[in-house]
């Protein structure tokens, strides 16, 4: 399932405010219940819409599902994208990189709120397996996971030209940046519980420190 198609169930009728209320709506009810076992109703009911204006939007639960796992996942996408600006853009010491590697860190490990649906329902993802569409989780990885770790990749490309890290295959290293700061466990949980400010900081030192181990530059 591509962006495109997903983008193929825009209202045909207008009414973008009811289209809104429908995907927020959709996002709280499979946040909380999941993919299987939400339903149109329950959409519909959280919405304050009946199932045929939902139908008028989008196909079926289906294509409603892609629409709001992939318009979350690129508010997510655009947020990290601007944390990695904001904590990497400006360094020019080994110092700073680390120092910025260890705010980006702990902002990564702590999302916001406002994204706490977004990560049930991810979470949702890996546990309800073959209920979901098929090709959902590829599309999911493009427009999310993938886009900003290629930003990640990016930033690393720019330190190691400043001679600041020693990064020959950029994107792998931002791959085992994105692994060494995934606390423990963390696939297993529901996405809602903000982790504690002692526990965030820890792990995003130590996964800092492991990473800079292998990416500093030598002598």
């Amino acid at each position: 399932m591509t962006r495109a198609d997903a983008g193929r169930d825009a209202p045909r009728k207008g009414f973008p405010e009811k289209r809104n209320a429908i995907v927020r709506a959709a996002r709280q009810v499979f946040g909380r219940i999941g993919y299987q076992g939400a339903s149109i109703d329950v959409i519909a009911a959280e919405a304050g819409v009946s199932t045929r204006t939902i139908y008028n939007h989008f196909e079926n639960k289906e294509r409603l599902f892609v629409t709001v796992l992939l318009d979350s996942s690129e508010q997510v996408a655009t947020a990290h994208e601007a944390l990695i600006e904001r904590h990497l853009g400006g360094a020019t010491s080994t110092a700073e990189v680390e120092g910025g590697l260890v705010a980006l860190a702990k902002d990564w490990v702590r999302p916001g709120p406002e994204f706490a649906e977004h990560c049930s329902m991810v979470t949702r993802l890996a546990t309800e397996g073959e209920s979901v569409p098929e090709d959902l989780h590829g599309s999911w990885q493009q427009a999310g996971p993938r886009r900003v770790q290629g930003a990640l990749a990016a930033h690393l490309t720019r330190l190691a030209g400043r001679g600041l890290l020693d990064v020959p295959d950029p994107a792998r290293a931002a791959q085992h940046f994105v692994a060494l700061i995934t606390p423990a466990g963390a696939h297993g949980k529901a996405g809602t519980d903000p982790l504690p400010e002692a526990e965030a900081e820890a792990v995003a030192v130590t996964g800092v420190r492991a990473f800079l181990y292998g990416c500093l530059p030598r002598g």
